[in-house]
């Protein structure tokens, strides 16, 4: 792996999104760490703080074809994954692709949608594929689905099943911007920077070859153990009624490859995967009701981590 290629490109991504997305650079970071470790991405927020340009701003410097759909009760699932048509003058029926089959999925709102319609988007994040009148049609690769999620409680919103939460690499939130990166946003509107200023950065082809460089990522036995007692861990805590899953621990595995390769280093380190344990981890969990806050949950995940000795590599 050349160290400084995958800084570079790194940086030429970051630096193309924060065109149009501001003081939300961590964010920007995870988001790019999943998208490189081949997962998928929820964004749970309020309505208009970014998540929607940001993943746009993303399809764009990544060089991705993007679908988009806002999701409410009466969308399909042939809306997600296509249907068949009826040709008279060849007599057979004619598949009519569905929104799901491009290079990044914005599912907009997708705690507004049917059981049965996330179901029919399940089945292209886990197999690469939709099935359609008994009839298999592989997604495009690279294959990313970006869900922004409002926040439960909200109007015409349900939870998110267990299970399709499991299958999303990493869960992330913006927040409000401060003050300053408030004034910042609307002067880069005055200048005319909108998303059609970003640019693109890397080609499909190249992205592909950035996720075989991270995969190649190189973990020591010591860190591959230290992972694995760190999804125990959350499996053995009296507080956690669910803890990780066994792709959890795969999610948590890639996603501290992709940080170890964007800082551009060929091995992981404990940092790397401090940094992206939280926003792997927590989402996935089931609390007790003594820990429906947030704030307390997160405290306790990093008293987990942190009862957990890092291996040191040499």
């Amino acid at each position: 792996m050349n160290t400084i290629d995958s800084i570079d490109k790194a940086k030429l991504i970051l630096r193309e999104v924060s065109k149009v997305i501001v003081g939300k650079d961590e964010t920007m970071i995870k988001v790019l760490l999943a998208i490189v470790a081949g997962g998928h991405i929820l964004m749970e927020d309020i309505p208009g703080v970014g998540k929607t340009t940001m993943a746009v701003a993303l399809s764009r410097a990544l060089g991705l074809d993007y679908n988009r759909v806002q999701f409410t009760p009466d969308v399909l699932p042939s809306d997600i994954t296509g249907y068949s048509l009826y040709d008279k003058n060849t007599g057979t029926m004619i598949y009519q692709k569905g929104a799901v089959l491009c290079n990044l999925f914005l599912a907009d709102e997708l705690n507004r949608a049917t059981s049965r319609t996330q179901s029919a988007l399940l089945q292209a994040m886990e197999e690469g594929e939709v099935t359609v009148d008994g009839s298999t049609y592989p997604v495009p690769q690279p294959f990313v689905v970006i869900a922004t999620q409002n926040p439960t409680g909200a109007k015409g919103t349900q939870m998110l099943p267990d299970s399709q939460l499991d299958r999303f690499m990493l869960r992330v939130s913006m927040g409000y911007p401060s003050h300053k990166d408030e004034i910042e946003m609307i002067r880069r509107r005055q200048n005319g920077q909108t998303l059609e200023t970003v640019g693109q950065s890397v080609s499909r082809e190249e992205l592909l070859r950035i996720r075989k460089e991270a995969e190649q990522v190189y973990l020591k036995d010591a860190m591959i153990d230290y992972i694995v007692t760190l999804c125990e861990k959350t499996r053995a805590d009296s507080r956690i009624l669910q803890g990780a899953s066994p792709r959890a621990t795969l999610a948590l595995t890639a996603l501290s490859k992709a940080t170890a390769w964007i800082q551009g280093r060929d091995y992981v380190l404990a940092r790397d995967v401090r940094f992206v344990f939280h926003d792997c981890i927590e989402h996935r969990l089931i609390w007790t009701q003594e820990l429906s806050d947030a704030s307390a949950r997160a405290e306790v995940l990093s008293k987990l981590f942190a009862s957990v000795k890092a291996p040191s590599i040499k």
